[in-house]
């Protein structure tokens, strides 16, 4: 890429480096709830497919979209749920999500999505630390919510003793008379901008899950920012991949309202199985696929891939977040499919999706994470000393804009860990502005090694190990040790046809890094904990790694 003519613009405030978007601000409205706003001009495409399932085909139109939120929100309160009330919702990827949680908050109910796949007790911590009233949920997730003493809502065709049927809860609906409006009416009743919305809770990959508290004005906020560079003609033309897991906040903002906001369509996946993955590409000709660096590695290396005749593809872009993409993973996929272009975004929860970002009137360069959207923004810090830092000096990234969160839910001492007193939110992630307004991740402040007071970036390291064509993936972190204060260790999932030694692979990487940044410990497992989300799973791989050394394994 060349340079670009556009620079981000940089005020200096008292001796502070601020910048910002290239582009203008743009408007975001006033006295709307994210519902209405997502809805804005539904009735012109109500017979245009929203969401489909990419197996079974069941799919819902815009017009059934809308009716079904207005359902279930009166349905919600007919149920007594008053406003700021929080509902859970456990379920996998299904075309009713959105319905769910646009229902939930046009009720004036909020939102809490929560990993189908966790354990019973981990969704009975997240019930609790939310306050829940009410689960939403489906039969093969139902044993998992049964017990945590609230009523549960179910979803498919099933009937479930003692639980509320969607489908009957829905025609209720219909059938109640007026009376259950007038709780409408009433003052404190009326939705606000200002109101709660979402209760996600951040991945909890560098400490304990929290609820991040989100009103309607900051995901709206967010969408407005996002979303400005679509233009008139690519409204109802995108067909994007519903993959990454809605109660993840890129799932629920960035894909469902996202899409509907512009009457696109979204290909619902249930779960990620290669094959069924490339065939949902292809069958339903995705336009747009929002992914995570280990599935785009599995295109990469996996043979699965040359089954499928890549020629029948549609897909014009591909969108990775949630963990960094190793530059060399990324030469191999653009060699591999040459019409599609990458693009890497950055968001977090607690900025209600998509913080940095790349759009149709600007691709950022290679490995940039995009550049500062409208309305933001965003300083580089010192860690240490809290001085803002000039162009091309990595430091903590923090951003500012109305996308940040209200706070974590009842938890004041880690909210202002989280923002600072001027409105900042410190992202703990490492990284810096080019002289072109492009920004570049390095690593997070947590993961960050600290060898001998040198700084190793595992972000770094994984992406030499992902060049050994042994190595179908890895990840790296920082073990305790007397004299270096921290080594780099890795843990490395081998091909089934690799011969490798753990020494050939500690060699390998030895021979194209510092000799600060080399690995001194490798061990070979059979896979690589991740988070829905698809970050690497650290903490855990630590703990993990650790006992192995104690046992002598």
């Amino acid at each position: 890429m060349g340079t670009h003519v556009v620079e981000c613009s940089q005020k200096q405030e008292e001796g502070e480096h601020i910048f910002r978007s290239r582009y203008p601000p743009v408007h975001v409205p006033d006295n709307v709830t994210l519902p209405n706003f997502v809805l804005h001009n539904v009735e012109l495409y109500a017979d245009r497919l929203a969401f489909v399932d990419a197996t079974t085909g069941k799919g819902y139109t815009y017009g059934e979209v809308e009716r079904d939120i207005r359902r279930f929100a009166k349905a919600l309160r007919s149920l007594g749920l008053r406003k700021g009330r929080v509902v859970l919702v456990v379920l996998p990827n299904v075309p009713e999500y959105a319905i769910v949680a646009l229902g939930i908050m046009a009720a004036g109910g909020v939102f809490s999505g929560a990993n189908p796949a966790a354990h019973s007790s981990e969704i009975m911590k997240q019930v609790e630390a939310a306050d829940g009233k009410l689960i939403v949920s489906d039969l093969p997730t139902y044993h998992k919510v049964k017990d945590c003493g609230l009523p549960v809502i179910i979803l498919g065709e099933e009937r479930v003793e003692g639980t509320i049927h969607w489908d009957e809860l829905l025609e209720a609906a219909d059938r109640a008379s007026s009376r259950t409006d007038h709780i409408t009416n009433q003052e404190d009743e009326i939705v606000q901008q200002s109101d709660l919305c979402a209760l996600p809770f951040s991945s909890g990959t560098t400490g304990l899950s929290k609820g991040v508290m989100l009103t309607h004005r900051n995901l709206v906020a967010n969408l407005c920012s996002t979303l400005f560079s679509i233009s008139p003609e690519m409204i109802g033309q995108v067909t994007i991949l519903g993959l990454i897991p809605f109660f993840h906040i890129y799932g629920i903002t960035g894909i469902c309202c996202a899409t509907i906001r512009n009457k696109g369509k979204v290909v619902v996946m249930r779960r990620y199985e290669l094959r069924a993955f490339l065939n949902a590409l292809i069958t339903h000709e995705v336009s747009f696929a929002p992914i995570v660096p280990p599935i785009i590695l599995a295109l990469v290396k996996n043979p699965i891939v040359d089954e499928f005749d890549l020629k029948k593809l549609k897909l014009r872009s591909i969108m990775t977040a949630a963990a960094p993409l190793a530059p060399e993973i990324l030469n191999e996929f653009e060699k591999k499919f040459l019409d599609v272009q990458v693009q890497e975004a950055y968001g977090m929860t607690e900025h209600s999706c998509i913080t940095l970002s790349h759009s149709n009137q600007h691709i950022a360069k290679r490995n940039s994470v995009g550049f500062i959207l409208p309305n933001l923004e965003v300083k580089f810090i010192d860690p240490d000393t809290g001085r803002s830092l000039p162009k091309n000096t990595p430091g903590e990234i923090c951003v500012k804009s109305q996308c940040v969160m209200k706070g974590y839910y009842k938890n004041e001492a880690e909210t202002s860990l989280t923002i600072d007193t001027k409105g900042w939110l410190h992202t703990g992630d490492i990284g810096y502005i080019d002289d072109d307004g492009d920004i570049f991740l390095v690593d997070r402040i947590k993961e960050l090694i600290k060898y001998k007071g040198f700084q190793v970036a595992p972000a770094e390291l994984e992406g030499i190990l992902l060049t050994h064509p042994s190595v179908e993936d890895a990840a790296v972190v920082g073990l305790p040790d007397e004299e270096a204060g921290e080594i780099p260790a890795a843990w490395v999932v081998l091909n089934s046809k690799a011969k490798e030694s753990h020494e050939d692979i500690i060699n390998y990487v030895a021979s194209t890094v510092a000799q600060y940044k080399r690995v001194r410990v490798v061990q070979f497992v059979d896979s690589i904990p991740k988070s829905p989300s698809g970050k690497i799973m650290r903490r855990l791989i630590k703990e993990k790694m650790l006992e192995r050394l104690k046992e002598g394994t």
